[in-house]
């Protein structure tokens, strides 16, 4: 194992043991350097190491901080497909018409599990939206989308029904970073059915994610149950 390697893996064994725990700010790079008696440039790396597995971020002129992401995760990064970029469902299909047909906009308490993917607390709001995507008038997605409303105040249905990532950068000003993902393979609900206008017997590409400002602040858990556009296969998976 080279030095990087085995400071990015000390540093993930202590973010998985809770010695580093969410929101916590990690040791400078000369206290690093310190610590394992290695040079800037080792330390360097790990960091680069860990970023990209998604268990810190940067934060311009603060430091370095763990992100808000679970035990499991921590433990073995690769159970979950990091995507560096999240770019939104309109933005990856430019050229088309995009739409939305929403089945509920609501505020709610979320789940404990959840409230904690979100960083807030069980008895905090959050808003709920389930959707169904359109390209072109044909169904391809449900979501079902939660969001902290702490962070992300005053959404609006007309930024549910074309795009809620759209007011988060145009109009909140905030910045859209990383994201941790699972896919896989499952059967559509009844409704779903009806949503999408598929048989009850076609798999749908499900995909769970927990979306990452570029500070590291958890902003958006959302399961999205795809049945069309495969184009996403191919750039939602590494």
């Amino acid at each position: 194992m080279l030095k990087y390697e085995s400071v990015a893996s000390d540093i993930r064994d202590k973010i998985a043991s809770g010695a580093y725990a969410p929101n916590d700010q990690l040791p400078t790079t000369p206290e690093l350097c310190d610590q394992y008696r290695v040079s800037k440039i080792t330390i360097k790396k790990a960091m680069d190491e860990l970023s990209q597995q998604g268990l810190v971020a940067r934060r311009r002129g603060s430091g370095t901080y763990v992100k808000r992401v679970t035990t499991p995760e921590a433990k073995s990064p690769t159970g979950w497909d990091m995507s560096s970029q999240m770019t939104g469902f309109c933005a990856d299909h430019k050229g088309h018409k995009v739409t939305s047909e929403v089945h509920d906009f609501s505020v709610v308490r979320p789940t404990v599990e959840i409230a904690s993917l979100l960083g807030v607390e069980s008895d905090e709001f959050a808003y709920h939206v389930c959707r169904t995507r359109l390209v072109d008038g044909i169904p391809h997605v449900i979501e079902y989308t939660y969001m902290p409303i702490k962070l992300i105040p005053d959404l609006r249905e007309r930024n549910v029904e074309s795009t809620i990532y759209g007011y988060l950068e145009d109009e909140l000003g905030l910045k859209i970073g990383s994201a941790h993902r699972i896919i896989k393979a499952v059967l559509p609900t009844p409704d779903e059915v009806e949503w999408l206008d598929i048989e009850p017997t076609q798999p749908l590409l499900e995909v769970k994610q927990v979306g990452f400002l570029d500070d590291g602040v958890p902003f958006e858990y959302s399961i999205a149950r795809h049945c069309r556009g495969y184009e996403f296969y191919s750039i939602s998976t590494h």
